[in-house]
């Protein structure tokens, strides 16, 4: 090997990446932390609202406007947005660096390339909505509404009806993958092995079940509403994440269901903590 080619800065971060090592290591865990913060905040929220104590069901963007009230809000939200920031990184490095093994033809490869940048793209979107909070300049809508606008807006496309018909029925299909994943507890399948002693290991699997299965309903509720919408072509049929947990918290037995779900949300947001401790985050993992 010649000189060049051991100190090669490029490639050793290549491969640092690739085996979940260094700078990349620090960007993916500090994103799955402020992932889980922020549903944690949600489901905190939800929770108040559940026993009662006023408010009304809120998005992740609306828990960022809620801790901005506070007077230490504004260096959560400073922490908050490079945590989020750097998810959305590490899920771009994830869609570049992904390779096809034995087992994975092109298409599956390129579909995961596609889950991840898709999956950086909402969390640039919430990078974006903490910055604006920060400065002040927040948008006063709230997910509903902003379901509402870009609804309208597909159903103004040409074939926009089975576009969002599509979209609702994508969304079912995430809520079924979730409560799957949770169900079968997939997610561990990407823990290291003998990372964290078996107690934590046990309850963090615990919260994953209940998170995912929380997640389930509430992408489930979100979808459906989507497809409602597509059906009776009416944008003001789709719902966001905050006119989900209002679904809940309308319905028969409204307060028991809302804080089922909020403490399922929370115990996602565990596991998410729980998650960036444990999990390989090896570049195509």
């Amino acid at each position: 090997m010649s000189i060049l080619e051991a100190r090669n800065p490029a490639r050793d971060a290549q491969q640092k990446a690739n085996e979940g090592r260094g700078w990349y290591a620090v960007v993916a865990r500090t994103g799955l932390v402020a992932k889980g913060l922020s549903y944690g905040l949600v489901g905190a929220l939800a929770i108040k609202l559940a026993l009662g104590d006023g408010g009304t069901a809120t998005s992740r963007q609306g828990a960022l406007k809620t801790v901005a009230q506070h007077s230490f809000g504004k260096y959560v939200l400073i922490a908050l947005a490079a945590g989020l920031a750097a998810y959305a990184l590490w899920r771009f490095i994830q869609a570049y660096a992904e390779r096809p093994d034995s087992e994975d033809g092109a298409l599956k490869v390129w579909g995961k390339r596609a889950g991840y940048v898709g999956r950086g793209l909402v969390y640039v979107s919430l990078t974006y909505s903490t910055v604006r909070i920060l400065a002040g300049s927040g948008s006063g809508q709230s997910q509903n509404q902003k379901a509402h606008k870009s609804t309208a807006m597909a159903l103004g496309w040409p074939g926009g009806r089975y576009i969002v018909g599509a979209a609702g029925l994508v969304l079912l299909g995430i809520a079924v993958w979730n409560l799957y994943r949770g169900l079968a507890r997939k997610f561990e399948d990407k823990w290291r092995v003998n990372s964290m002693g078996p107690t934590v290991r046990r309850w963090g699997s615990r919260a994953g079940v209940l998170g995912h299965v929380a997640r389930f309903v509430v992408f489930g509720l979100i979808g459906v509403f989507v497809v409602k919408a597509a059906y009776d072509y009416d944008p003001k049929d789709a719902i966001g994440l905050d006119g989900a947990l209002q679904k809940l918290a309308d319905a028969s037995y409204g307060p028991w269901l809302l804080g089922l779900t909020a403490a399922g949300l929370i115990a996602y947001g565990i596991y998410c903590l729980v998650d960036a401790r444990l999990r390989d985050v090896s570049a195509n993992t």
